[in-house]
């Protein structure tokens, strides 16, 4: 039986999330990021123009590249282009001979294209742990927390949080950077993971636990300005000039490095130049 083609359906936002029974935060010194078998071959079978899969590609990006500039392991999971039936097993019997054969091979998609400090795993079974050294490569790395992304949620995202969770690593499943047959399953898996084996939180979520997060609106930098400034947010207009209100080459860094850490790509010249949280919005993506 091959998958089937899959129709478009919104990606899942927090407010549909279920409740967590345990408060699993992302932490920089503790996590690594799996991005979970996203293959060309799988996603073939959506609209790659329609929703869910531009969202979820956006944001598996936005937490690689954010991973990367903490420091964070970045995992993948690829399925081999060739795979003998004797390897496959009773995957046969469920979904057919698997990937067919490509002079390409089974490339990850070009937008994620792993780079050379990246580890790519084989896939065999719906877990990545499974006939991979993941927990070896975990455990060596000092890492007992999976971020885990890609697709499908209800099948290899969802066993490898439950694998994870058996082998005492804190699977944080990213509701929102996931694609699945259709919005029940997405939903299912979500459920499964935060009710039995995981925490679920969406792309900004775990950005902010990681100290990774970028300002989602100019509101969010006036607020982080002030409350690095240690001043009433009120007594801090958009067009001040910081060094005015005290804003000092230390405290400049501080940001600096921290939207570094979240992808910004920045430098203390042009923050120092004109420095006004008005000017600010506009050095940083999220006001594009």
């Amino acid at each position: 039986m091959a998958i089937p083609r899959i129709a478009t359906y919104a990606m899942p936002a927090v407010a549909d999330f279920p409740a967590n029974r345990v408060q699993w935060h992302a932490e920089p010194k503790r996590a690594a990021l799996l991005i979970h078998d996203m293959q060309q071959y799988f996603l073939d079978f959506y609209d790659t123009t329609a929703a869910p899969i531009p969202q979820l590609v956006a944001n598996a990006l936005r937490l690689r590249e954010s991973c990367d500039a903490a420091g964070i392991p970045v995992f993948y999971t690829a399925q081999p282009a060739v795979q003998p039936a004797a390897d496959r097993a009773l995957l046969n019997e469920f979904w057919g001979p698997g990937l067919p054969a490509r002079p390409e091979g089974a490339p990850i998609i070009a937008e994620l294209a792993p780079h050379a400090h990246h580890t790519v795993l084989d896939k065999w079974r719906y877990s990545a742990f499974v006939r991979s050294d993941l927990l070896e490569r975990l455990r060596a790395q000092g890492r007992d927390q999976l971020i885990v992304c890609g697709v499908y949620a209800h099948i290899g995202c969802q066993v490898t949080c439950v694998d994870a969770f058996m082998r005492d690593i804190q699977p944080i499943l990213v509701g929102d950077a996931l694609a699945d047959f259709g919005p029940e399953r997405h939903a299912q898996a979500l459920d499964y993971v935060a009710q039995r084996a995981g925490s679920v939180w969406s792309t900004e979520q775990v950005l902010a636990a990681l100290g990774t997060s970028l300002p989602a609106s100019i509101d969010a930098l006036h607020a982080e300005v002030a409350k690095l400034l240690e001043m009433p947010q009120a007594e801090l207009a958009p067009e001040d000039n910081l060094l005015d209100a005290g804003l000092d080459s230390i405290r400049l860094m501080t940001l600096l490095e921290r939207w570094k850490r979240a992808g910004a790509q920045l430098s203390f010249v042009q923050l120092a130049e004109q420095p006004s949280i008005a000017h600010w919005w506009t050095l940083l993506p999220g006001s594009r």
